[in-house]
């Protein structure tokens, strides 16, 4: 079967799981729980990709930093005591088994920890789905292209075979700064006018309109 790419990585939250206001609430939960200015929805929502470690010290950059540990104890408490209320976007499993059937590697690229996403995989019983994971507490953390070279190293596929697919910013300059393609999602953390930067092949609306996209021209 004719395809343009070998390896299609995604982003976990935003963009295929429904997660994006479970993590920003959890975030300014945190910040309130340690005493720091809670951000606003829109700014916790924006972190949402990177490293604990980065996004917290964006949200909270009046914290003092030997208080980081801290909060990012908070957060996990508030963030795992309601994962299990998490569901993948309608379509997801459908889409991420047709490109299996086209015989596409598939990856994780997540800003997540390598315990968050094994639970999260577990939960959602995807793990057999995905040849690959990198998580940002075992690599650099996004837009770092560290965690996409290691995948396509990997996977022995070049960045003209790769595919990143991301709701963020942080994921789409990602994938500018290993060379490879990416595709924008609108559903999740970040507005999809900011996307117009980092010239992603396409901005889909929905699970189905990035099923079909990629069917056509992945």
């Amino acid at each position: 079967m004719k395809r343009r790419f070998d390896l299609i990585a995604f982003d976990w939250d935003g963009t295929l799981s429904n997660s994006t206001a479970l993590i920003a609430r959890s975030i300014q939960n945190a910040c309130q729980d340690v005493g720091t200015t809670v951000p606003t929805l829109e700014q916790a929502s924006y972190v949402i990709g990177l490293g604990l470690r980065d996004a917290l010290t964006y949200a909270a950059p009046d914290l003092p930093q030997d208080r980081y540990n801290d909060l990012a104890a908070a957060y996990r408490k508030h963030y795992f005591a309601s994962q299990h209320e998490l569901v993948l976007f309608d379509g997801s499993l459908d889409m991420l088994r047709t490109l299996k059937e086209r015989n596409h590697f598939l990856a994780v690229a997540t800003g997540k920890s390598r315990r968050g996403l094994d639970e999260a995989l577990a939960h959602a019983q995807l793990g057999a789905l995905f040849d690959s994971s990198r998580t940002a507490d075992e690599t650099a953390s996004k837009p770092d292209p560290l965690m996409l070279r290691e995948l396509m190293q990997e996977m022995g596929v070049t960045p003209e075979r790769t595919l990143m697919i991301g709701d963020t910013t942080h994921d789409l300059l990602m994938a500018s700064n290993a060379g490879v393609a990416s595709v924008g999602v609108s559903f999740g953390a970040h507005d999809h006018e900011a996307f117009e930067p980092h010239a992603p092949l396409f901005v889909a609306h929905s699970t189905q309109e990035l099923h079909d996209w990629l069917v056509t021209h992945g």
